[in-house]
């Protein structure tokens, strides 16, 4: 049997057209993230949400059941075509909650549900990578997300920022061992 896959949420504007530019990130980040590894968590829906599973599912590393999607609604047909596992939550966005839990999340963009996540993925204690492009995921990178420390052992622990997707794949390489080493609440 093997180990488990870590789990990587991915997060952001769920209305962002597919051409761009934070798309175009999630799509990349999407694929590099099953080839690293990794499984992909989303909210299920469009945006960013289809984008980086639609990038997981060009990847030639794919497997199935790499893209799981937590859906505000009740119903599975709602979730995007390249979600594996749909999980229809009816919370609406009280899913953001449960999205936050993964092992780490990353941020493309996004508005008030991002930062909704952001803070969960925070508050957690979980690892939290941000493109610094517009939206949340630019305004909070680079910075702790508040004033109170999470771990000792990680004085520099911070909203990590980004701007490519391989930069990502190599903070969480480097860096998501000593995240899910610490207790959490």
């Amino acid at each position: 049997m093997s180990a488990r896959k870590p789990l990587v949420a991915v997060i952001g504007d769920g209305r962002v057209s597919p051409g761009a530019e934070p798309a175009i990130l999630a799509h990349s980040l999407g694929g590099r993230l099953v080839e690293a590894g990794y499984r992909i968590l989303t909210g299920g829906l469009g945006g960013i949400m289809a984008a980086a599973c639609e990038g997981a599912r060009a990847s030639p590393a794919y497997q199935p059941g790499d893209t799981v999607g937590l859906l505000p609604g009740l119903d599975p047909e709602e979730a995007n075509p390249y979600v594996d596992v749909v999980i229809p939550t009816g919370m609406d966005h009280l899913r953001n909650g449960l999205v936050a839990s993964a092992d780490a999340v990353v941020a493309v963009g996004g508005n008030a549900g991002t930062l909704a996540e952001l803070a969960h993925a925070w508050i957690l204690k979980r690892m939290v990578i941000a493109f610094r492009i517009p939206g949340w995921s630019g305004r909070v990178a680079d910075a702790p997300l508040d004033g109170v420390p999470r771990y000792t052992e990680i004085p520099d622990d911070r909203v990590y920022g980004v701007d490519l997707p391989h930069e990502a794949i190599t903070l969480l390489r480097e860096r998501l061992h000593r995240y899910r080493a610490q207790p959490r609440p």
